[in-house]
């Protein structure tokens, strides 16, 4: 069962995603907020597996609390603005998706399953001009990828290519805890909080 905490200071738009999340047998929706500071004070007593995270709203913005929250859940950004400011935020405080509101129920619900896997996951909309913008500012300061052992750069090149646990372990013949293990150790390398971040630095490299 995926344990998820919704955070969005509308109303409306929260008891829609509520409603479409626990239309499913695999998830649970165990606290809805409408702030910030709410939503990090929840996460860190009920420790879902995933934060449905709107970025505008009162006491404590959603970029903020994902910066809070980094290391003890996973973070899915779920907003109406797809400004550079938001997306770059959301990604450095920790985020591990970026979805736009327009994203059909479908699509919330397996980015939800992504996410509660350890998986990374962009709207389609940004994610062209994120790994843009991404690589001309590293074309300027190239990742020091040095500091991977071979093996590690093998999982990085796996994760670039969104592949999940389970198929890096596939690719590199290796077990799922190991891969998982592998992919840990080379986001703390980097001084990296999610794949998504991984992603894009091996894009720019």
């Amino acid at each position: 069962m995926i344990r998820v905490l919704v955070a969005d200071d509308h109303a409306a738009v929260r008891a829609g995603v509520v409603l479409i999340l626990r239309g499913q047998p695999d998830i649970e929706v165990v606290a809805e907020v409408s702030d910030g500071k709410a939503a990090v004070e929840s996460a860190r007593e009920l420790r879902p597996d995933v934060v449905l995270m709107d970025i505008r709203m009162p006491r404590l913005d959603g970029i903020s609390a994902t910066r809070e929250l980094s290391g003890i859940t996973e973070v899915l950004i779920l907003t109406t603005f797809d400004l550079d400011e938001y997306i770059f935020g959301a990604l450095r405080a920790g985020a591990a998706g970026f979805l736009l509101k327009d994203t059909d129920a479908d699509a919330l619900i397996q980015a939800v399953r992504l996410v509660a896997r350890g998986e990374g996951l962009l709207s389609p909309s940004v994610t062209r001009r994120l790994i843009a913008t991404f690589a001309e500012t590293s074309a300027r300061r190239p990742p020091d990828l040095g500091v991977l052992t071979p093996r590690e750069r093998e999982v990085l090149a796996c994760v670039a290519k969104g592949l999940s646990n389970a198929e890096i372990a596939r690719e590199l013949d290796m077990t799922e805890a190991t891969a998982k293990t592998h992919v840990s150790r080379m986001l703390g390398k980097l001084g990296l909080r999610s794949r998504v971040q991984a992603a894009i630095l091996y894009t720019g490299a």
